[in-house]
């Protein structure tokens, strides 16, 4: 009577805010003028595994099935294959081509939080533009989306082609060029030394190692350093990086829009650009969503590899989406702050500092009873309540408080206003206007 590990069901008030995320993701698509499409759950396998697809990583974690005609199939792991086979089966069809998908997903892969092994996707897909505005109107539907959530974000955003052409200048064989971007796309998870300690176990020579481990540092490189030390300035993938952050300036995107040179996504399918959205505040660690180009799947899956029908797509997480409003949600059914005196002499300034946070916008509440701070620390924490104020004699004196975050289990000294700076990063004002 349970359920099978990494699936869900979902009933009352967390199935009306999951319908309420779709419908907002849906009235987004259309005002960007992409229709909606409904593809099979189940493949043929040759399809989902072929070498167009999404590459030996993600195959490890297909599930695979046999029917009683004794057919090798396969429930699809992502939308954009499916997708690819419908434009294949269609070569008249008027481009560009544009639509969106609302599906279930299946990935045997580890189970955590915002990460299932049955889960939606939605997916946005445009063929039949080549330019950087199929990229950039993506990341622009992308950026509104989240504003409608009322998700801070940003994206981070590189090129597989200008990743190709920096390894290749550095001395990366061509055959372990895919798996080296699956690891430097790590960084962000095992950091530098990790990295640089599995990409040693891949047989690259020490000169390529010692070439690569000079990028692997804290803070990452810039697209200018990297052209100009490796002498890309002229390159195509280079040119494409150039194009697109042009366009994402002159749109007001490059504010959201970050270029990190070590992305690359794990499927292996993306042929030019590829983008990663993330919760800007670092709460929620996983990704939001992401996508790509990929110019060559369409005309590989019609048998003629030359020709690229240029494709660029974009996947939005509902799981993740949903992790992100169920906790959003819990928060805002709490008090947010609790201000705690810790002696008589700080009781009077503690009251201030409530209505402080008040007029702020921050549900606040002034602990008065005499507990042990202990216990009324263990009560927050067992109540969500974020952010906890201490304000005592030793505080006082120094025209500071104690701001506890009790998510991030951090205490950090700081005057007043920075403290309600702290909290409206996470809190922002409402605004009623």
């Amino acid at each position: 009577m349970q359920n099978v590990k990494g699936t869900n069901d979902y009933w009352g008030e967390e199935q009306a805010l999951r319908q309420k995320v779709e419908a907002i993701l849906k009235n987004m698509f259309g005002v960007y003028d992409y229709d909606a499409m409904e593809t099979p759950i189940l493949n043929e396998a040759d399809l989902l595994t072929s070498k167009y697809a999404g590459g030996e990583e993600i195959l490890k974690e297909m599930y695979r099935l046999n029917d009683q005609g004794s057919r090798n199939l396969g429930l699809r792991y992502d939308l954009t294959i499916p997708f690819a086979k419908v434009v294949a089966s269609l070569p008249a069809v008027e481009l560009p081509f544009k639509r969106y998908e609302i599906g279930k997903v299946f990935r045997d892969g580890p189970v955590k939080r915002g990460r299932l092994r049955e889960f939606t996707q939605c997916d946005v897909d445009c063929v039949g533009i080549a330019g950087p505005e199929g990229e950039a109107e993506l990341l622009q539907l992308a950026t509104a989306v989240f504003a409608k959530l009322g998700i801070p974000i940003i994206i981070y955003w590189n090129n597989r082609k200008f990743l190709a052409e920096w390894l290749d200048k550095i001395g990366v064989p061509n055959d372990v060029q895919p798996t080296v971007m699956l690891t430097l796309d790590k960084v962000a998870k095992i950091g530098p030394a990790g990295v640089r300690a599995e990409l040693k176990e891949k047989g690259l020579s020490e000169a390529v190692l010692s070439s690569m481990a000079a990028y692997l540092n804290e803070e990452k490189p810039t697209f200018e350093q990297i052209v100009a030390e490796v002498q890309l300035a002229q390159s195509s993938g280079a040119e494409e990086v150039r194009a697109l952050q042009l366009l994402l300036d002159q749109t007001g995107l490059g504010a959201v829009c970050r270029f990190d040179p070590l992305l690359s996504r794990g499927l292996s399918f993306y042929t030019g650009t590829v983008y990663e959205i993330m919760d800007v505040t670092g709460v929620y660690s996983s990704s939001l969503g992401g996508g790509g180009r990929y110019d060559a799947i369409v005309g590989q899956l019609l048998g003629r590899d030359a020709v690229n029908l240029p494709a660029v797509g974009i996947s939005f997480g509902l799981e993740s989406i949903m992790e992100m409003l169920k906790s959003r949600e819990q928060q805002r059914s709490l008090t947010q702050a609790i201000v705690v005196p810790l002696d008589k002499e700080a009781a009077a300034e503690a009251f201030v500092m409530t209505t402080e946070l008040r007029t702020a916008g921050i549900r606040a509440r002034l602990v008065s009873e005499k507990r042990k701070l202990k216990k009324i620390l263990a009560s927050a924490s067992n109540q969500g309540i974020r952010f906890v104020i201490l304000i005592g004699s030793d505080e006082l004196a120094k025209s500071s408080v104690r701001l506890k975050d009790m998510f991030e289990q951090t205490e950090n000294v700081m005057p007043m206003d920075q403290a309600i700076f702290c909290m409206e990063k996470i809190y922002p004002p409402v605004d009623f206007t």
